[in-house]
């Protein structure tokens, strides 16, 4: 394997991990929070549907991108208010999102477009392009002969679509948000004991609906990617399981920001190798089935659900809904 296809291999793998992340975060805020959310699947989906119909239809992938986060804060509105307001179960909840917005999507889809549940390409203005940074090459023959940090720079950090860049600016920010600011100290506060924020004349609610919110506006971007980003329109189902696979990171990185960034682009890198099969060939010798590729996130989040990587500890109040002592 040479330089270049390597980075090519890694060009891959961070536009593949980026909706994994942004997931994984949204479900970081929400867990921190004490609020099990296993409909980060729903919420892509129903996202990503939603900002390509809106595109498609306006030519703006602008309203596009605002019309899922809208769509995904819906949904999140509809846990929140189950989990917190009505101390309904918290599994169950994520569960009925998860199929309402499977079967919504195909519905609305198939009513707006009459195209077997898909919506029409988006072109132009209507997705998200790639962003060519300042001195970088575009041209694949200029790449080639260029020297390796020109191929580093032009092949995999420019290029990108430009909420690849938001993403990764999510990290850190969420870093900073949960562990420099008063805000991130009460976030983690109510998902470890929400009885001492209450005495501290907190509202947990409050606390809890914020980052039930938070985690709607980052599965929004997440559904928008998707459907705007890394391809050109929606398809029936196409988060194809990268909820419950950022539900395996988050929990492999044990709720923590920079952690979820190394084990989404894990992800990214095994669903990268699926894409070349030819590496694996080469670099073994061996021919490996494409099918067996393709299953590997998906035996990699059974893997860690099943505990083989190490315990992890969520929030201790987590998954339980707050009464408030009279």
């Amino acid at each position: 394997m040479d330089f270049l296809t390597l980075i090519q291999v890694l060009d891959s793998t961070i536009r593949l991990a980026l909706p994994l992340l942004l997931a994984c975060l949204a479900g970081l805020f929400s867990e921190r929070a004490g609020i099990f959310d296993i409909g980060l699947e729903g919420k892509m989906l129903f996202a990503a549907f939603f900002s390509a119909a809106v595109a498609a239809m306006t030519g703006s992938v602008w309203l596009g991108l605002l019309a899922g986060i809208a769509a995904s804060m819906v949904l999140s509105g509809i846990h929140g208010l189950a989990s917190i307001t009505f101390r309904g179960n918290q599994l169950i909840s994520g569960v009925a999102i998860n199929f309402l917005a499977a079967g919504l999507t195909v519905l609305i889809a198939q009513d707006w477009f009459q195209q077997g549940g898909r919506t029409p390409s988006l072109m132009g203005a209507g997705r998200f392009n790639p962003v060519t940074l300042p001195g970088a090459l575009t041209k694949t023959v200029e790449i080639k002969e260029a020297s390796a940090p020109m191929q580093l720079y032009s092949e995999l950090l420019s290029g990108h679509s430009i909420l690849v860049y938001l993403g990764l600016l999510c990290v850190p920010l969420t870093w900073w948000v949960l562990f420099r600011t008063r805000f991130g100290l009460r976030l983690r506060a109510v998902g470890e004991n929400p009885a001492a924020v209450d005495t501290a004349g907190i509202s947990v609610v409050r606390l809890r609906f914020a980052a039930v919110a938070i985690c709607g506006l980052l599965c929004g971007i997440a559904g928008a990617y998707l459907s705007t980003a890394l391809q050109a329109g929606f398809v029936k189902d196409m988060s194809a399981g990268r909820g419950f696979i950022a539900l395996a990171a988050l929990i492999f990185a044990k709720w923590r920001p920079w952690h979820a960034l190394y084990a989404c682009l894990l992800f990214g890198f095994l669903q990268a190798l699926a894409l070349r099969p030819d590496l694996i060939t080469n670099l073994t010798g061996m021919t490996v089935q494409v099918q067996l590729l393709d299953a590997l996130p998906y035996i990699l989040t059974v893997v860690i659900l099943a505990g083989f990587v190490g315990k992890a500890i969520p929030p201790r109040a987590g998954g339980e809904p707050y009464v408030k002592e009279r």
